[in-house]
């Protein structure tokens, strides 16, 4: 959404539970400690690591796999400097004298976490691949269990999130930049000296120390939305250790914010148009009976709901649906049309006064648990990480333009989207990246990447695949001409079989294959 929030473990939230019950037996003996990795020296850039690429880690027995912590430079300019610890969660190969190798996974976010998504292992790839790799994800610096950024109290959050996100005239504008620029002095007083140091390129170098540390000459990898940003970046800086990479709902890193901004915008005009068809032809749409008259519905409902929230049950902290939970809500089921019944019921409620229904869809998307309280941190780490990858403008009427320009491509998300990265603007510490144009990845001297686009995706636009796979010296593209946020293994065979097997032979998919 307007974070750039790209859950793919929003998708896979019901997984979690079942994975985590699941035994992983005694497929590394009984103490479940497999042999070390060999000592690898750190590559070109990363002179001056050995320390860290020569670390011994522990492996333990842990809730759906085994765990480890990675230790790694606060600051890479100063490796002798302060260290934070990474935790990294491995689900074993199950045919373990078959093994290829490890698959290092990131769901996206930023703010996603690895750990929970590599312990849904057996939804998130498919069974041929889950037999004979292991499945690895860490959490990023800065997310869950890794060095966790905390900006806001959870009170704090909630009045954030639910405040005005569309501000309609000088005096509103002014308080949203206030607000934003709150969020950004709270994260700069209370997040510590790591606040400078969760960038992207932070955590693709983190990345390859993981990679040396789990024994493999090549990174094997799969990145979902935010996760092709990661990816991306990790075969900008380190070329050759690229192995089989697979980007699936690509952020391509030469994109502005602004451009960001508008191109979801547009991609959640287009998912929300695709909703409102299933609404129709469902029938009794509360909203309308025809796709213009939903949308309009939908736009003419949050009008009202910024003017006069709607009661909710069953959270004594958040008792009011706002314009910026009910957009929220509304975005979370954007993600995966097996949501889309569900947002009419709760749009259905909706229009009758009870809001909670949208809020429930609202909590899964920010995993806020009613009653107060989050389960992890991404809604504070996106900001914390978008705003050292890219520049901002902390200029109203730089976001006011964009704002109104919006509405002629994206009318009901465009405002929503254009004012959401304000935040950037205040923010207390920059970086090379924060301050300079975004950069085209080549990746030249790669082996090819894999590059994956749905053609209705709302989060990360089809449109961004295709610049991606144009820039890359190596890449194939799999089209996959559909609804929801990315595709492999929540799509169909199509997709899934030629991944699969580039996965388990390194057979690179053919190049504009459309599914």
């Amino acid at each position: 959404m307007r974070r750039r929030l790209a859950s793919s473990a929003l998708l896979v939230s019901a997984a979690l539970v079942l994975s985590g019950c699941t035994s992983i037996g005694d497929l590394f003996g009984s103490d479940a400690t497999p042999s070390p990795a060999a000592k690898q020296t750190p590559p070109a850039g990363m002179e001056g690591m050995e320390k860290f690429y020569e670390q011994d880690l522990t492996w333990e027995r842990c809730d759906g796999g085994q765990c480890t912590k990675l230790t790694v430079p606060l600051d890479y300019s100063k490796p002798d400097g302060d260290t934070i610890q990474i935790s990294v969660l491995r689900v074993p190969a199950r045919k373990q004298s078959q093994r290829i190798g490890s698959l290092v996974v990131n769901p996206g976010g930023p703010g996603g976490s690895g750990v929970d998504y590599a312990r849904a292992a057996d939804f998130i790839v498919g069974s041929a691949v889950r037999q004979r790799f292991d499945v690895v994800g860490f959490d990023p610096r800065g997310v869950g269990r890794s060095a966790p950024i905390d900006c806001l109290s959870d009170s704090e959050l909630d009045t954030f999130l639910g405040g005005e996100q569309t501000p309609d005239d000088a005096a509103e504008e002014q308080a949203f930049a206030d607000n934003a620029k709150n969020f950004a002095e709270k994260c700069g007083a209370n997040a510590g000296p790591l606040l400078g140091h969760v960038s992207t390129v932070d955590a693709a170098k983190d990345m390859d120390i993981l990679r040396a540390r789990l024994g493999e000459k090549k990174l094997t990898y799969l990145g979902k939305s935010y996760g092709t940003y990661l990816g991306a970046t990790y075969a900008d800086l380190f070329p050759q250790l690229v192995g089989r990479f697979v980007l699936d709902g690509v952020v391509a890193p030469d994109l502005t914010s602004q451009e960001v901004n508008l191109g979801q915008a547009k991609g959640f005009e287009t998912a929300t148009r695709a909703w409102a068809q299933f609404c129709i032809d469902g029938g009794d749409c509360p909203l309308g009976g025809s796709v213009d008259a939903v949308m309009q519905g939908l736009r003419d409902f949050l009008q009202r709901v910024d003017k006069e929230p709607l009661s909710t049950t069953g959270d004594t902290a958040v008792t009011a649906l706002t314009e910026g939970w009910a957009s929220t809500g509304i975005a979370a089921a954007m993600y995966d049309q097996g949501m889309w019944d569900t947002l009419v019921e709760a749009m259905r409620a909706a229009l009758k006064g009870d809001g909670s229904e949208l809020m429930g869809l609202a909590n899964t998307y920010a995993d806020r648990v009613p009653n107060g309280g989050y389960s992890g941190n991404i809604m504070e780490v996106i900001y914390a990480v978008n705003c050292l990858d890219k520049p901002e403008s902390a200029s109203i009427p730089e976001h006011e333009a964009a704002a109104k320009a919006s509405l002629a491509e994206a009318p009901t998300w465009g405002p929503f989207l254009a004012w959401s990265s304000m935040t950037c603007g205040s923010w207390p510490v920059k970086t090379e990246r924060s301050t300079e144009p975004p950069r085209k990845v080549t990746a030249e001297g790669a082996d090819p990447i894999v590059v994956v686009g749905t053609t209705r995706d709302p989060a990360t636009p089809y449109e961004w695949s295709v610049r991606l796979h144009d820039q890359l010296a190596k890449s194939s593209l799999i089209t996959f001409d559909g609804d929801g946020h990315t595709a492999y293994m929540r799509s169909n065979e199509c997709v899934d079989e030629p991944i699969d097997e580039y996965y388990l032979t390194g057979k690179v998919p053919q190049d504009g294959l459309k599914c």
